[in-house]
C-alpha cells in the first residue's frame, strides 16, 4: 500500500503548476483555474503532503506542502468564499498546519488573515444561504476551532440556537433554501451537531452541547434499520430525488459519517449510548455490500467524501479505539488498490457516473473525490496494518482523532 501511495503522491506533485515560488492545483488533472479549497484543491493536497512527510520522512513532500501554502497565502485576499470546504476557512486550516508542522511563520500570518476576513463577512446569521458543514456555519465553526480561533468558532455556531426548529424527535435546521431537511454530516443535522458539540465543549457552553443532543435525537428518531443497524434517509422531503438516492452509506450522507458524529458525542459526553449507535452504523455499513458495486450507482466512488476511503477511515478508527480486526479495512484497501490506475505518470483514481457514457470520470487531485483523500487513509491503514502508530500526523477539523484503547 505504501508503494501505491508513493505513486499517487508523485502524480499529485506532477499535476501541480508553478505559481511564483508556490504551487497550485486545479480541481482535475485537465487543469482549469487554480483551486485553493479543502474540498478539491490545494488546501486538501497540502494537508496530505504533510501527512506523507510525517509518514515517509521525505523532505520533498514538506517542500511541496510549503510551496502549496505559499500559493494559498498569496490567494487569501482574493478569495470570496468563506466556508471550510470551499473557501477561506479551509485555506486557514491548511496554512495553520504548515505553520505548526514546518514552522512557516508566513503561513501562520496568512491563516490569521484568512480568518479575519471570514469574521468580517459574518452577517449575523451566517455567510450565505447554506448553513451546514461543507458550505456554512458548522464547517466554519469546526475549522476556526481547529485553527485556534475559538471566538470565531462560537460566533459561527451560536445562530443555531435561534434557528433550530422543533421536531417530534428533537430539532433540526433549514440548511438550504429548498424545503428539504437533510440529516447527515455533509449537508445536514449531524454536521451541525458535530460543530455544536465540539465548539460547545471547547467553550464550556452547555447550551450548545444540549442543542447538539437534541439534533442527534432527531436523526436517531428517523432510523429505519434498528435495533441492530442504523440507516436514515438522505433528506425529508427528498431533495432532488431524480438525482439523489434515498439511502447512502458513505461519510457524507450515510452511516459511515453518522458514526463519526456519534463517536464525537460519546467522547465529549462520556455517555455509552453513543457508542452503541456507532456500532449500529458499522453493522449497516459492513452489511451493505460495499465496496462491491452491486448495481449502477450504488458504490461508484473511491474517495474520502462519498466513497471507499471515507469508510476506511472509520474502519481504522474502530481498530484503534475498539481493538477490532482490520479484516474489513483490508477489504476496503484491497479494493482501492484494484481500482487504481497505475502507469508512468504515477497512481490515480477515477470515480464513475453510471448515467453517462463513458462512465469513468476524470481523476481528481483533491481530498473529497481524489488522490489526496485516498492517500491520507491508505497511509494510515499501512501504519495500522504494520503495527505502527496509526494516528494522523495532521488532524482533520471534522474527524475526531481516535484515542487508543487502554492496554
Amino acid at each position: 500500500m505504501e508503494a501505491l501511495a508513493v505513486g499517487a503522491l508523485d502524480w499529485m506533485i506532477g499535476s501541480a503548476r508553478p505559481a511564483g515560488a508556490g504551487l497550485t492545483w486545479a480541481s482535475t488533472a485537465a487543469g482549469g483555474e487554480a483551486d485553493h479549497t479543502l474540498y478539491s484543491g490545494g488546501a486538501g493536497v497540502v494537508l496530505t503532503l504533510l501527512e506523507a512527510w510525517s509518514h515517509f520522512q521525505d523532505d520533498r513532500y514538506a517542500e511541496a506542502a510549503r510551496r502549496g501554502a505559499a500559493a494559498s497565502a498569496a490567494a487569501v485576499d482574493g478569495e470570496e468564499g468563506c466556508s471550510l470546504y470551499f473557501g477561506l476557512t479551509g485555506m486557514a486550516v491548511a496554512l495553520r498546519a504548515v505553520h505548526r508542522r514546518l514552522g512557516d511563520e508566513a503561513a501562520g500570518r496568512a491563516a490569521d488573515r484568512a480568518l479575519s476576513r471570514v469574521r468580517a463577512r459574518f452577517d449575523g446569521r451566517g455567510w450565505g444561504e447554506m448553513v451546514e458543514l461543507l458550505f456554512g456555519n458548522a464547517g466554519i465553526g469546526l475549522g476556526a476551532l481547529h485553527a485556534g480561533d475559538l471566538e470565531l468558532a462560537v460566533l459561527a455556531v451560536e445562530p443555531y440556537l435561534r434557528t433550530a426548529d422543533p421536531t417530534p424527535g428533537g430539532v433540526n435546521w433549514a440548511v438550504r433554501p429548498s424545503p428539504a431537511r437533510s440529516h447527515h454530516l455533509a449537508h445536514g443535522t449531524l454536521g451541525i451537531v458535530s460543530a455544536l458539540a465540539a465548539v460547545g465543549a471547547a467553550a464550556g457552553r452547555d447550551d450548545l452541547i444540549e442543542l447538539a443532543r437534541a439534533g442527534a435525537a432527531d436523526v436517531v428518531s428517523r432510523d429505519e434499520a434498528g435495533p441492530a443497524g442504523f440507516l436514515v434517509p438522505h433528506s425529508d422531503p427528498p431533495h432532488r430525488p431524480e438525482l439523489i438516492e434515498r439511502y447512502s452509506y458513505g461519510w457524507c450522507n450515510g452511516p459511515a459519517g453518522d458514526a463519526q458524529a456519534f463517536r464525537l458525542l460519546g467522547a465529549l459526553t462520556g455517555e455509552p449510548a453513543w457508542a452503541g449507535l456507532a456500532d449500529r452504523c458499522w453493522h449497516t455499513v459492513t452489511g451493505s455490500g460495499l465496496p462491491r458495486r452491486l448495481r449502477p450507482g450504488f458504490w461508484d466512488n473511491n474517495g474520502r467524501c462519498c466513497g471507499t476511503a471515507g469508510v476506511l477511515a472509520l474502519a481504522c478508527d474502530r481498530h484503534v479505539e475498539r481493538g477490532e480486526s482490520l479484516e474489513f479495512a483490508t477489504v476496503l484497501a484491497d479494493d482501492l488498490a484494484a481500482r487504481a490506475t497505475v502507469d508512468a505518470a504515477g497512481v490515480r483514481w477515477s470515480n464513475h457516473e453510471h448515467r453517462v457514457t463513458p462512465s469513468a470520470l476524470e481523476p481528481h487531485v483533491g481530498w473529497a473525490m481524489g488522490n489526496a483523500g485516498i492517500v491520507r487513509e491508505v497511509l494510515r491503514f499501512a501504519r495500522a496494518a504494520g503495527g505502527r502508530d496509526p494516528a494522523y500526523a495532521v488532524p482533520w477539523p471534522d474527524h475526531m482523532a481516535a484515542p487508543a484503547i487502554a492496554g
